[in-house]
């Protein structure tokens, strides 16, 4: 069945109408006369059956129906370019669309492609956040990094280190080094995608954790670091993400057990795409700069 699609033509006169609100812009922006952009904005009307434009005596306004309607065209818009850009940029076949969760990828990952004497030459990776598993039949990403299951479906898992977090605090705050139970009379910050991360690990110490653990509740290690940062508790964070605030003294380690079972860091990779070039050279460079980083 044919779809009902307007023109891309009509659709870009109409968004750039509506942008400005502005034959006369529009036709500016699009190298094209007014009168065209008014044929196109015209024949869209016809074709969704739906006044986009009031008509004023001193140019145009949007209707409801029009505001609306501008809005979905510009996001669609942006997802073409940003699409076709994507696809232009593969045809080198060096370029890796990445999912990455968002610490990781700015303290650590992001490092490493930068520096001379790391970077994996020949290679673009793209990135973007994600905290969470997802289908990657969805998306338009090549993999992911992803801390916790690595059993995501119809996908193969590379093991890159263990998170391995440790208590940290800013000197402000606490001088240690400190055992457990020292640590359990401090204020703890929580973090809400592992809320029994203080529990466990005060398990693992043999010490009761505190009946209390009602602390500042954050998502991200980089809320995390910066609140410990700021004094306002312990955070329990992997040393490598915030190698930088413990070399500048804005942290420091309060006690440098990190506890048994804790979640790793993996590259997720689509069975479908294992065998792609630009994926391949990526697993194994990820890989050896992870196991040069914890020394294995």
């Amino acid at each position: 069945m044919r779809k009902r699609l307007p023109s891309t033509m009509a659709l870009q006169a109409f968004e750039a109408a509506a942008r400005h609100e502005s034959f006369t812009h529009a036709a500016q922006e699009l190298s094209l006369t007014q009168g065209a952009v008014c044929r196109q904005i015209a024949s869209l009307e016809a074709f969704v059956g739906v006044p986009l434009f009031n008509r004023v005596r001193r140019g145009v306004r949007l209707t409801d129906a029009g505001e609306r309607y501008g809005r979905l065209v510009r996001r669609q818009l942006d997802a073409i370019e940003r699409d076709t850009l994507a696809i232009m940029a593969h045809q080198g076949g060096g370029v890796v669309d990445l999912a990455v969760v968002p610490t990781f990828a700015t303290r650590w990952l992001l490092p490493r492609l930068a520096h001379p004497d790391t970077r994996c030459p020949g290679l673009q990776v793209n990135m973007a956040t994600r905290t969470r598993p997802f289908l990657f039949d969805e998306t338009e990403f090549d993999a992911a990094i992803y801390s916790g299951d690595p059993g995501w479906p119809g996908t193969q898992a590379h093991f890159l280190m263990q998170e391995n977090p440790v208590p940290v605090c800013s000197p402000s705050l606490a001088a240690g080094p400190l055992d457990a139970a020292d640590i359990a009379a401090l204020p703890l910050l929580q973090q809400s995608t592992r809320p029994t991360a203080w529990r466990d690990w005060f398990a693992s110490t043999g010490v009761p954790a505190p009946g209390d653990m009602a602390g500042t509740r954050l998502e991200l290690f980089s809320m995390l670091s910066q609140a410990a940062s700021d004094g306002l508790g312990v955070a329990l964070i992997p040393p490598f993400l915030v190698q930088r605030e413990l070399d500048e003294g804005r942290l420091h380690v309060l006690n440098p057990h990190s506890g048994p079972g804790q979640r790793a860091f993996h590259l997720i990779v689509p069975e479908r795409k294992a065998a792609v070039p630009a994926l391949i050279q990526f697993r194994d460079w990820l890989i050896g700069q992870a196991r040069s980083a914890s020394g294995t």
